[in-house]
């Protein structure tokens, strides 16, 4: 059975196809994974370390994936991971870790930074806003399948 896809789900589907498909192309032109350069992203967004599970949380990526990349960074020296308590670990950024997450993640940190610079305030904050809605909603619809 064919359902009626509204013109605003359609345009919104467009749109956020293209915007991942513009992401895979920025890390392609940095030379590294979509999923490697997510998580040195969201470390570096953090400081150099962040716990695991909010690696996990902070990037959507499965925990296969995940483990799968921080393996490959960490034999690549990029990353370690460090124990935190008995059972949680924070994922680190080496010396190298940092010199590589700044020419990777960093740049596409600054790109974003930059566009949202370029917006009025009054323009982010709206962007925002409805971003966190449509978020709210869809994980109520998702509890509720």
């Amino acid at each position: 059975m064919k359902k009626n896809i509204s013109q605003e789900l359609r345009r919104y589907n467009y749109l956020f196809g293209e915007t991942m498909a513009a992401y895979h192309e920025m890390y392609l032109k940095l030379g590294m994974s979509d999923s490697a350069i997510t998580i040195l992203y969201a470390v570096l967004e953090n400081g150099g370390k962040r716990p695991l599970q909010e690696v996990r949380h902070y990037t959507g990526l499965s925990k296969q994936t995940i483990n799968s990349a921080l393996r490959k960074l960490e034999t690549e020296g990029i990353l370690y991971l460090e124990m935190a308590g008995s059972k949680n670990k924070t994922v680190c950024l080496t010396e190298k870790g940092k010199i590589i997450a700044e020419k990777t993640a960093g740049r596409v940190l600054e790109a974003e930074n930059e566009i949202f610079a370029s917006w009025s305030q009054e323009d982010a904050d709206k962007y925002l806003e409805l971003t966190e809605t449509y978020l709210l909603a869809l994980k109520e619809k998702t509890r509720n399948l």
